[in-house]
């Protein structure tokens, strides 16, 4: 379990492609206090460390994983979004985030309004649903929802967002990864059970 409440960024040093799998090597400042088969959120997606280095860490992303997420269009040099797992004795400061991406989305836009920015995004799955003022995990950040609409929305970013995670990197098109509140969808599956 995450909270979309990223912690530092991360920069990709190496990807492998082994069979239908890549491995990436990340650059991270919390690296020597990483530990084998911890779970770390990177852009949302909770990947597992397979490896520890002198200044990296892998992890390895299955064809699941890579069909599923941006990962696909990762390059060497890239930021990643970094999250370890919650404790249990800590604040929940974003939202309940399970790091497992459920579709990926597509920057349509971003607009700046004088310290803040305005990201819309769309994706192409009907089957995940927005709410005004509702929460939403992009590349692993906790987000509120701005406005709604079918298959877009848009998230306003606050400056230490903005310049703390890889937000400050996007670009129009860019893919993003997206995991939808949790308890929205449990709701959304219930009402389509009774249907």
């Amino acid at each position: 379990m995450f909270t979309g409440i990223v912690e530092t960024t991360g920069r990709i040093l190496n990807i492998t492609t082994e069979g239908s799998n890549k491995q990436f090597a990340v650059e991270a400042s919390f690296l020597h206090e990483l530990k084998i088969d911890q779970s770390i959120a990177h852009n949302g997606a909770c990947l597992t460390v397979d490896g520890l280095y002198d200044n990296y860490y892998t992890v390895t992303a299955i064809a699941e994983t890579l069909e599923r997420t941006n990962f696909q269009q990762l390059k060497i040099g890239d930021l990643v979004n970094l999250e370890r797992s919650m404790k249990l004795d800590d604040r929940l400061d974003g939202h309940i985030v399970q790091g497992h991406v459920d579709t990926v989305g597509e920057v349509r836009s971003i607009t700046e309004q004088e310290g803040s920015w305005e990201i819309e995004i769309g994706f192409n799955d009907e089957a995940f649903v927005t709410v005004h003022k509702g929460s939403i995990t992009v590349n692993g950040v906790s987000l509120t929802i701005v406005k709604s609409r079918p298959c877009a929305f848009s998230v306003a970013i606050i400056p230490y967002t903005f310049h703390h995670t890889q937000f400050s990197t996007l670009k129009i098109s860019d893919k993003v990864n997206l995991e939808f509140d949790v308890i929205g969808k449990f709701v959304e599956r219930l009402l389509k059970g009774y249907k």
